[in-house]
């Protein structure tokens, strides 16, 4: 079983990596430009899924490098650039994930499956969002992404330490598959799923190793799945896509070899301080757009 979802995600790999190559050439026959450098982009993807890969979700990291490093990306763009670029780095994190730690297959795969319908079906609805709508989503899903890993430290434990099951059967089941499935359509809206997936598992008692093969895995099937709809309606910046994806592989390569020296709770930390930071500058932006538009319609 393992050796077929390793062949999946493979297959996922060529796929994704297929539809960006030929989209962004189809783009640069057209005539258009982008602005993005390659650099900066493929730092942000470098860092993003460096952090990622320890737990801490790579959208909320991006987001906040895509604002410090002031990468001309529009807000609205985000969540599709999130999903497209971050694709390939989480199959590669998912194949690390699921060959070293042991999870239970019957929990495991519903998980998956129900994670890449949610975002098929969230994809149609994302994209024809404001921006306004997207920025209040974002800072509000980042906030609360903030949240979950500031309860889940050590020295504040309000988040509830899990147990040591590695899988889930019975109505326990059910919950988790119908949870994953409202956390793969809110992927497509920007809203990483990572911390919820991490505290649904905590909660019903899974261990916490086992949530990173799922919450990954979920995230290496949603991912290719939401980026066919995204890309179909091209409102993402291809360049810096194709960067973020880059360095992201890199990161997550350099992140799975440090994995076990790093000082995990101080990265936590900082992460915390770096999200609700970014999280209260996309609700402001949200507030001063909705101003806008009520002082035009006056």
């Amino acid at each position: 079983m393992v050796n077929l979802i390793r062949g999946i995600f493979a297959a996922f790999i060529v796929a994704q990596s297929a539809m960006m190559g030929k989209d962004y050439i189809d783009f640069s026959k057209s005539g258009k430009n982008e602005n993005h450098g390659w650099i900066k982009s493929g730092i942000t993807g470098l860092l993003g899924n460096f952090f990622d890969t320890l737990g801490v979700s790579s959208f909320a990291v991006i987001i906040a490098m895509k604002n410090i490093l002031k990468l001309d990306i529009e807000d609205r763009q985000i969540p599709a650039m999130l999903n497209i670029s971050c694709a390939i780095p989480n199959i590669v994190e998912a194949l690390i994930f699921i060959t070293v730690v042991d999870v239970d297959r019957g929990t495991l795969i519903p998980m998956l499956v129900a994670a890449g319908a949610g975002s098929y079906i969230g994809a149609g609805i994302t994209s024809k969002l404001d921006e306004r709508k997207i920025q209040a989503a974002m800072g509000i899903a980042l906030f609360i992404t903030a949240s979950v890993i500031f309860m889940g430290l050590p020295w504040i434990s309000l988040l509830p330490v899990g147990g040591n099951a590695t899988g889930l059967a019975g109505i326990k089941l059910v919950v988790a598959v119908l949870l994953n499935f409202i956390y793969g359509s809110l992927m497509t809206a920007g809203i990483g799923l990572y911390a919820p997936c991490m505290a649904t598992t905590y909660i019903l008692g899974m261990s916490p190793e086992c949530a990173f093969p799922i919450m990954m895995g979920s995230c290496a099937v949603l991912m290719p799945i939401a980026s066919i709809r995204f890309i179909k309606e091209g409102n993402y910046p291809r360049k810096a896509s194709i960067a973020i994806s880059i360095g992201g592989v890199i990161g997550v390569i350099i992140a799975a070899t440090v994995f076990s020296y790093m000082p995990m709770n101080a990265i936590k930390v900082l992460c915390v301080f770096v999200i609700y930071y970014t999280s209260v500058s996309m609700i402001k932006k949200s507030i001063l757009s909705a101003d806008k538009v009520s002082i035009r319609e006056m």
